[in-house]
Formats: C-alpha cells, structure tokens, sequence
C-alpha cells in the first residue's frame, strides 16, 4: 500500500498520474461550468470564451508541471532535455510561428475589441467580399456565421491584419440581400 502513490516507483508514478489526469478533467469541467453560469449574466461574452479556453488549456498545463516536478525521474529527465531545449525551442517557433501569431492575434481581438459576439462585419474571403455575423472568437480562429448559414473560419492573424468593416443591424440586412435583377431595356 506504501508504493501505491510513491512517484519512486513506477505504481506509485501511474497511480499519481491518474489522479493528477482526473484532477486535471474535473478542474477543467469546473471551467466550463463556471463559463456557463456566468454568460447569461454579460452582455458580451466575447472575452469569456476565449478566456474559458485559455483556463482549461492552464490547467492542463499546471497540473501536467505539478505531476512532472512530484516524480523524481521526470525531474530528471527534464533536467537533461533542458540542455536541448534551444534548439529544440527555435524548431518548434518555427513549427508553430502560424499557430503562435494565431494567438497573440486572438489576445489582441479580445483585448482591444475591434469586433464582439454577434457584430456584423466585411470581410475578405476567396470567393470576394462575405458579409457575416460574428459567432465566437477562439484561440486560434473566428468564427463567422453568414446570411446563407454558411461557417466562415477566419484565422485570428488575419482577423488582426486585414481590414474588417463593422456593419450596423441596418448595413448588416442591407449587404446580406441579394442583388434585385437589373432589367434590360
């Protein structure tokens, strides 16, 4: 019974682990939870997302950290990658420049609010210019809704980087309408 939870040996590092991955699914559920009970109450849920995202990938983490520096081996272990981590750091930016600039960018969307949660707006699209209503904001993407129903995916970089015009309800109604027919005469 005495090994069972000891990070020396390889039951007791298991054992820690499930506990420390159990720990870690409750606490995200609590996340999600918690974003539930609190979006009816704002007027802009556009942060709360993106914040609930950015918590639940914390927690992950955190406990992961918690777990690696309880079990000496992984301490170790860590201990010698880290004589490698510079050059394995500057691959994986390299690898993840796109997927970083993503979020940096959905930082700055939340932050500095150029656009919400249900904000009409104009944007480029390679099919020409599409008029969307703005569905959520993630980490990664926007996610926009437009007046035929169609999801327009938008990375954050680009949300960022391009020019978006922000339409009114009354714009917004306007733009969605289809062309009338011109007659010839």
């Amino acid at each position: 019974m005495n090994t069972l939870f000891d990070p020396k040996t390889l039951i007791g590092a298991l054992s820690l682990g499930a506990v420390f991955l159990v720990a870690a699914l409750v606490l995200a559920a609590l996340v999600r939870r918690l974003t539930r009970r609190v979006a009816p109450h704002l007027t802009d849920v556009t942060g709360l997302a993106f914040a609930s995202a950015l918590g639940q990938v914390m927690v992950y983490l955190g406990t992961f950290v918690l777990y690696a520096h309880l079990v000496p081996d992984l301490r170790a272990l860590g201990t010698a990658l880290l004589t490698g981590v510079s050059i394995v750091s500057v691959v994986i930016g390299l690898a993840a420049q796109n997927t970083l600039g993503n979020l940096v960018a959905g930082l700055s969307l939340v932050l500095y609010r150029p656009v919400r949660v249900g904000d009409w707006v104009q944007v480029s699209a390679p099919a020409g210019v599409t008029t969307a209503c703005v569905e959520l904001l993630s980490l990664g993407y926007t996610t926009l809704r437009d007046a035929q129903g169609r999801q327009v995916l938008v990375p954050n970089s680009v949300m960022v980087s391009s020019v978006v015009v922000r339409l009114s309800a009354e714009q917004a109604a306007q733009a969605s309408q289809p062309p009338a027919p011109s007659v010839a005469g």
